[in-house]
């Protein structure tokens, strides 16, 4: 080949955070020295949502899925020595991205940088939120205010920044085909820059810039030629929409610039070792063809369906990166894909379908529209139970899951208590002792901070009003208020907000044929319930905690209601009380916990407490999530019915395992039925 240069790598970050900011302090700086060229900070769910660490929601998730930061000096502590300057740095939040980016320009300040000199990407996309991670806080309206607020702040005062990533990654976890996740993430686009434009904050020559920071965070799966397709799909849509609907004519101001974040819904318990060659093939859709390469890769390490990954498991994940952009010739051609029939049949396709949902949604009133209406919701769970029926079917297979499911003894899981990482549970005491003091010394040498009522006060005066809400929220972080409350000022202004859960629109994914495992499991339902005195076999589906992954509780939830049970489900983000309230309130036969945030140890238990309590110690509980072995084991002791981890991918067998618990606590024979 003739000598050319090689292109530069794309950044490289690993997806961290835990415990405290100490802690993910020290981590950082060791990814950083073994050649992590950007980084990612993941928060634990309390600073996602608003919560301080003592208020009761945040029980058992503190420091949890990411590190906690409530105020300044946390902040302060998670960037320490690290020269923020010259660092490239994403934060994964959304609800409470002001907040967080404010606090992190005033820790810039304080280390004498430039804030204009400022790189990296705050999340920011609360549509997505509503649909699938669900770490919403504010309305729709208020929410979408937020957002258009940071991205004028930063084009104005922070220009290397990107304000937004509109975030398609956590579509596709909870069900998305490509076509939907390029739809559904483009009319969000479509949706933020709408409301930019007609904020009247931007003049009409500088909204090139707005244009420019957009960027985007987006899932790769297995199917990876699909996938590359997907991306070279977006840049095309991308570059139509940008041109002709926003009159963009600077070529570089209309680039699609997109990070990546490998599938982790695909990663498996069973077999773990082969979420190795998944996460590569993964990592490659989005890095072999040059027109359609990410910007910026993280990877998962191949434990995550296990637990928390250790630093070892993040350095493995790192060095697969650093081994195809290092050792490879990829980086050295232009792309490979240019002129191959095949792609170019797949790409167009992939186009003209997301262009028609785009318009279908268009017609609705735009992307939030479609959230408020419940539409974009049903459409996501009734995809995933989809692609669960044919998991369950064995038409789609998984290696490990559903088929080659014998297997030898994995070194790698044979002490699976030292296979991931465990937090302190002391940690949660430990900061909310820290939270005290912050609050009753903040005024005091030697942060002299101002009383933070007058800075709250303001926040919520230019909340009721149309002002930019960033300067207050740069008062308050200033002032020493902490994140609870902050986001706590903002909901007594905008209110909260429950997204629909899209379970009742839900159609029936799996046809119970006569003679089908669905069929035989319905059998078992009826006759359940017509042993226990005639009505329907009643099931109270509950999230308890900050977790707001709800795709798992939301398809068990509809395969028990295709099932026959009268299913109880209000969604995420419930106190254990208001579980065990809703339980007895409906007369309900068994209740479901789903936590995949680690928080089952303490929640869980807490539920059963409850029940016993409320004189209704019959009622089985059933637990699901992320469960580590020994806390299966240990929960099990505590008086629960049964456990289900990623391993029991067999819903309808999980239902009918759920209605035989029913039977036992009820003092009914087992039943013959087969399921």
């Amino acid at each position: 080949m003739t000598e050319r240069q090689k292109d530069r790598p794309w950044l490289m970050r690993t997806y961290a955070g835990h415990s405290t900011a100490e802690a993910s302090n020290e981590l950082y700086r060791r990814n950083l020295a073994k050649g992590q060229t950007g980084l990612s900070v993941a928060f634990d769910l309390p600073t996602q949502t608003g919560y301080d660490p003592d208020h009761i929601l945040a029980r058992g998730e503190v420091g949890r899925v990411g590190v906690p930061v409530s105020h300044l000096g946390d902040m302060r502590r998670l960037f320490q020595d690290i020269p923020l300057e010259q660092m490239n740095t994403s934060m994964t939040i959304n609800a409470t991205a002001m907040w967080l980016l404010a606090l992190y320009q005033v820790v810039a300040e304080e280390q004498g940088a430039d804030i204009a000199e400022l790189q990296g990407t705050t999340q920011n996309d609360i549509v997505k939120e509503y649909l699938s991670r669900g770490t919403h806080v504010f309305p729709p309206v208020p929410s979408l205010r937020l957002t258009t607020d940071m991205i004028t702040y930063t084009v104005a005062h922070i220009p290397k920044w990107n304000p937004i990533n509109i975030c398609s990654y956590h579509l596709q976890e909870a069900g998305a085909t490509p076509v939907q996740e390029i739809a559904y993430a483009m009319s969000t686009a479509i949706a933020v820059l709408d409301a930019v434009r007609d904020s009247g904050q931007v003049p009409e020559e500088k909204f090139g810039d707005v244009v420019a920071r957009i960027s985007f965070f987006v899932n790769a799966g297995v199917r990876f030629i699909e996938e590359m397709c997907k991306m070279r799909a977006f840049g095309r849509i991308w570059e139509q929409i940008t041109l002709e609907r926003y009159g963009i004519e600077n070529p570089k101001q209309r680039r699609f610039r997109y990070g990546v974040q490998v599938n982790s819904l695909g990663l498996t318990e069973a077999q773990p070792e082969n979420n190795v060659q998944r996460i590569v093939l993964e990592m490659l859709a989005v890095t072999l063809s040059k027109d359609a390469r990410a910007r910026a890769v993280q990877l998962p390490a191949w434990n995550e369906a296990l637990g928390l990954p250790r630093p070892w498991d993040q350095q493995w994940s790192l060095r697969i990166q650093q081994v195809l952009a290092h050792e490879s010739d990829l980086l050295e051609y232009e792309d490979i894909f240019a002129g191959s029939h095949v792609v170019e049949a797949k790409v167009g396709a992939l186009v003209e379908e997301a262009l028609t949902e785009m318009e279908r949604i268009e017609k609705m009133g735009g992307a939030m529209a479609a959230v408020e209406s419940g539409y974009l919701k049903s459409q996501l769970v009734s995809s995933h139970a989809e692609r669960r029926a044919r998991i369950e079917s064995g038409e789609e297979k998984i290696v490990g899951v559903n088929s080659y499911e014998s297997t030898e003894p994995s070194p790698l899981t044979a002490d699976l208590d030292a296979a991931i990482m465990t937090v302190d549970p002391t940690v949660e005491a430990r900061l909310v002792r820290a939270l005290g003091q912050w609050r009753d010394t903040r005024y005091q040498p030697p942060f002299n901070h101002p009383r933070p009522c007058k800075a709250l006060e303001r926040l919520k005066e230019v909340a009721a009003g149309t002002g930019n809400l960033m300067e207050a929220t740069l008062e308050c972080a200033r002032a020493g208020v902490t994140t609870g409350e902050w986001a706590g000022a903002l909901r007594e202004v905008f209110g909260e907000f429950r997204a629909p859960t899209g379970v009742s629109s839900a159609p029936v994914a799996v046809v119970a044929e006569e003679g089908s495992p669905l069929a035989l499991v319905r059998e078992k339902v009826a006759r359940t319930a017509e042993d226990l005195g005639g009505g329907r076999l009643r099931f109270l589906v509950g999230k308890p905690g900050l977790d707001g992954h709800s795709n798992g509780a939301e398809q068990i939830a509809v395969r028990a209601r295709d099932a026959g049970f009268e299913v109880v489900y209000q969604g995420i983000r419930l106190t254990p009380e208001q579980i065990v309230d809703a339980a007895l309130a409906e007369d309900v036969h068994a209740v479901g916990l789903s936590i995949l945030s680690g928080s089952h140890a303490e929640l869980v238990p807490d539920v059963l407490v409850r029940l016993r309590e409320a004189g209704a110690p019959d009622i089985p509980v059933i637990a699901g999530g992320i469960i580590p072995n020994k806390d299966a084991e240990t929960l099990k002791a505590a008086g629960v019915a049964a456990v289900f981890t990623p391993k029991d991918f067999g819903i309808t067998e999980i239902i009918g395992r759920i209605v035989d618990e029913i039977r036992k606590a009820n003092h009914l024979d087992p039943l013959e039925v087969p399921a």
